[in-house]
């Protein structure tokens, strides 16, 4: 389906907008997934200043929607009516290191992160070389990995608000949990500070190289996956669970919940959106039929049904 196309109007109200505005964007191609809609608009920033400048002008009314690198998000086919913002590392990428302080854009990888602070001797932050998202992505759900979050390191993070307010949240305000912050969802995280200790440079990569390893034989990393589609319930793991269940391999249309690890879903080839988002609630059907535990999504799903 096509949105009506509304980037006239907005380059005409935003007349030093340095950013690029296109219309009905496909995001398919910007997601691990490979499926879902278009976006009516989708906007790439240039900088902090011009997504400010954005924000404060564009009307009240339209939805905002924030996709990174699209590791952790299934689209769905209907596309995203509004604004879907997408941070990209030429003006949201940069890391540095200083002391036991690593700096980063919210475009910036975690991986990235990871190998910044190695490079620096910073230790701490290893975990984030297995984490397949960006920093802003890991701040809105506190990412975590081989037994560490986001929380354990950061110091402060930057975002800019729906009105185009910069705005900065300590680590107490960020209001960590698992696999979320408390932090208002319109918030449009930009940067981040994270602090780690000073530790020898091959015990680093070393950890480094351990958490690599267990991606690769452990998670399937090499499909079109969306990452670790559920959270883990207190005291379990969530794969287990969907074993237990009997949906390793499970299928619906071009979507399968993966042999190699039943915590992930798989497109196949020729999945839709709608494929993959049915195959995960059958999947949480027959975990809560099997153990009576309810799993929650982690995978973030936006957009709207197809007609």
């Amino acid at each position: 389906m096509n949105f009506a196309d509304i980037t006239p109007d907005l380059k005409a109200a935003m007349p030093q907008l340095r950013g690029r505005l296109l219309a009905n964007q496909s995001l398919a191609e910007l997601t691990w997934f490979r499926v879902g809609g278009p976006a009516q608009v989708l906007f790439t920033p240039s900088d902090a200043d011009d997504l400010a400048y954005f924000l404060e002008r564009l009307p009240g009314e339209w939805p905002v929607y924030v996709v990174g690198v699209g590791s952790n998000v299934i689209v769905r086919d209907g596309g995203l009516p509004g604004v879907v913002i997408r941070l990209s590392p030429r003006g949201f990428g940069e890391t540095s290191a200083q002391g036991d302080i690593v700096s980063a854009g919210a475009a910036a990888l975690d991986k990235r992160v990871a190998e910044t602070a190695a490079a620096a001797n910073i230790s701490g932050l290893e975990f984030f070389f297995g984490i397949p998202g960006t920093i802003g992505g890991a701040l809105r759900m506190n990412a975590g990995a081989n037994g560490a979050e986001t929380k354990d390191v950061l110091i402060e993070a930057s975002g800019i608000s729906r009105d185009g307010k910069e705005q900065s949240f300590t680590n107490a305000e960020m209001k960590f949990v698992y696999r979320n912050s408390g932090v208002d969802p319109s918030i449009i995280f930009t940067a981040a500070r994270f602090r780690g200790t000073t530790a020898v440079l091959d015990k680093i990569r070393a950890r480094m190289n351990e958490v690599q390893i267990h991606r690769e034989t452990a998670q399937p990393i090499r499909e079109k996956t969306g990452g670790s589609t559920f959270q883990n319930p207190p005291g379990q793991s969530a794969w287990k669970l969907i074993d237990a269940a009997g949906c390793r391999g499970l299928r619906v249309g071009g979507a399968q919940v993966s042999e190699m690890h039943c915590n992930f879903l798989i497109n196949i080839g020729n999945a839709t959106g709608h494929d993959i988002e049915t195959l995960g609630e059958t999947v949480r059907s027959r975990v809560k039929e099997n153990s009576g535990i309810e799993l929650h999504w982690e995978i973030k799903r936006i957009g709207i049904e197809s007609n």
